[in-house]
């Protein structure tokens, strides 16, 4: 990609300051150029689906504007308790994850408008003032765009890597473009793109359309040096489980949608172990540097 080099703010994984999480292994960040894509349900049922391979899972539900998650997981109107002794907020146990969103403070039809410097500050509340405990991931569905939640999760996590979530027209191409820029400035490693409503499998009469276009998301992704993780197709149980309060990945375990989650939950894992093992290697050979081989 084209552009400036310099990172706009200073990453929290290249301070020296105050570590932020410690108990938290890995934070893996979901975002998208543009609204409407499905950002939200894949950051839940990524979770799910991290969860069910084992790790403990923590999802912080960055929309401050636009939260959707306590409805995708049958927590509306449910609020958290406070623990009085280390006075944190109690994340909300749902379907073997654990979660905090502004949703469970607001009430149903009631309207955040703040101005960018609040949604910072939240975003920080939910960081330092939650008891996240002991988690090998901790998931963060961001808002659309490339705007100020973004650029203090950056100030204020080390983020191991970032998906971009993303439907195959060019105008979400185009937006999902700017946002990895977006990572490469704040340097946050990207793990790759995620593909939604690629094609829609039709029950009547099992023909496959590709309303949007079929292979451009892929051409795009290798484009811009990004690997396409996981394409999902259009489900037609995907919005009434989202609905309920019950994701697809737990509504239908034996599916097609589970098994592609599975799949992109154990291709993130993989990923991000390779991208620390890689780094630590990196930071080994600087501290240890090999000696020069003698001139015969």
């Amino acid at each position: 990609m084209n552009g400036p080099s310099r990172p706009t703010a200073k990453p929290a994984n290249q301070s020296t300051g105050y570590q932020r999480l410690p108990s938290v292994k890995k934070i893996i960040a979901v975002g998208a150029g543009k609204g409407g894509v499905g950002k939200s349900t894949v950051a839940v049922n990524l979770a799910i689906a991290l969860s069910g391979l084992g790790a403990s899972v923590g999802l912080l539900d960055g929309d401050i504007y636009g939260p959707s998650i306590p409805t995708m997981l049958g927590l509306r109107g449910v609020t958290p308790q406070i623990d009085e002794e280390k006075r944190k907020i109690k994340p909300l146990p749902a379907h073997g994850i654990s979660c905090v969103s502004m949703g469970f403070l607001l009430k149903r039809d009631d309207a955040v408008v703040w101005r960018g410097p609040m949604l910072g500050k939240a975003l920080q509340q939910f960081v330092d003032d939650v008891d996240w405990g002991e988690l090998d991931y901790l998931v963060v569905d961001l808002p659309p765009g490339t705007g100020d939640v973004q650029l203090s999760l950056a100030q204020l996590l080390s983020v191991h890597g970032a998906i971009l979530v993303t439907t195959p027209q060019d105008v979400a191409h185009d937006d999902v473009a700017r946002a990895a820029r977006m990572f490469e400035l704040l340097e946050i490693p990207m793990l790759g793109v995620v593909e939604n409503m690629a094609y829609f499998l039709c029950p009547d009469n099992d023909k496959t359309y590709y309303i949007f276009g079929e292979g451009k998301t892929e051409s795009f992704a290798d484009k811009f040096g990004m690997e396409l993780l996981e394409s999902f197709p259009l489900d037609l149980g995907v919005a009434p489980a989202g609905d309920i309060g019950v994701p697809i990945t737990i509504s239908e375990p034996d599916g097609d949608q589970y098994q592609r989650y599975r799949r992109l939950a154990q291709g993130v894992a993989t990923r991000v172990a390779a991208m620390e093992h890689e780094e630590n290697s990196a930071e080994a050979s600087q501290v240890f540097p090999q000696p020069p081989i003698p001139e015969h």
